[in-house]
């Protein structure tokens, strides 16, 4: 079609084989728009729209993907607000002809249905990083790492000291959102055994919290690690390599035990192992 309908927050440019969605820039604008951008959606990956009335005198023009078509979806696994759902656009309802009309339109476009085999619009780009509640994620593109804060990481997460998961040796993501109960992000490994208990216990997650990873930093996040689990082979002796890490870094760490072992949350016998451990990766 070669169109643009804008709406709130948000414009949709209608092409022979997608509809680019651009993001507004604004303080009214929802945080996840903005850090999105823009998202570009193969109507390959569509398998209907829908137009319905909306709040005070508006109507809203929806996308409707296919399952396990977009990473960003498949990771929120239905926990967006209304309001922060990337593929709905609002409009005046004066203007519901309009959007009734291009409805039409796109849906004379769409040839698929069902579940995707493989993810059909983009992930957000590494790097990305955010602040939980007990550490801080980084992602790369190859490998997740977390870096347990003093504050808020549990002394079992500081007994198994830092984490980095090169995404070959990843199953998954669970990801639950900050504005419920429990919020954390949690990797999922391909040689898990059993579970692995309470997130603020798990060296393979970081907890929300107040303030700590926020829908529109930890989503993204968890989107592209997701995207990038799904698109690698299994991990190659070369990628688990250990990595040297910063002597300052461990320096700090050493320090942080000690004042575990100190105040009695870490034995002897644990110290002394952990480091080892340590030392050994200078």
């Amino acid at each position: 079609m070669g169109d643009v309908l804008a709406g709130f927050h948000a414009a949709w440019e209608f092409g022979s084989d997608s509809v680019l969605i651009r993001y507004e820039r604004g303080i009214r604008t929802p945080k996840l728009f903005q850090a999105l951008g823009e998202r570009r959606v193969p109507l390959e990956a569509i398998e209907g729209v829908t137009l319905a009335p909306g709040k005070r005198g508006t109507v809203v023009l929806r996308i409707e993907l296919r399952p396990g078509a977009d990473p960003l979806m498949e990771a929120a696994s239905g926990q967006l607000k209304e309001s922060s759902d990337p593929y709905r656009l609002v409009l005046p309802a004066e203007r519901e002809t309009l959007a009734e009309y291009y409805a039409d339109e796109l849906r004379a476009q769409l040839t698929e249905s069902g579940p995707a085999e493989r993810h059909l619009v983009a992930a957000p780009e590494a790097p990305l990083q955010f602040k939980a509640y007990d550490g801080k994620a980084a992602f790369d593109g190859t490998a997740v790492s977390f870096r347990w804060f003093w504050t808020g990481a549990s002394s079992a997460k500081w007994k198994a000291g830092d984490q980095r998961f090169p995404v070959g040796e990843l199953s998954g993501v669970e990801w639950r959102s900050p504005e419920v109960f429990e919020g954390h992000l949690r990797l999922l490994r391909r040689d898990a055994g059993a579970a692995a208990g309470q997130p603020d216990q798990d060296p393979a997650a970081v907890v929300f919290g107040l303030g700590y990873g926020p829908v529109h930093e930890s989503l993204p996040f968890a989107a592209a690690v997701l995207a990038a689990v799904r698109n690698c082979a299994p991990v190659s002796a070369m990628s688990t390599a250990r990595v040297r890490r910063d002597p300052a870094d461990i320096a700090e760490r050493i320090r942080h035990l000690g004042e575990l072992h100190q105040a009695g949350l870490v034995t002897d016998e644990e110290f002394s192992s952990k480091k080892a451990e340590l030392l050994a990766e200078l």
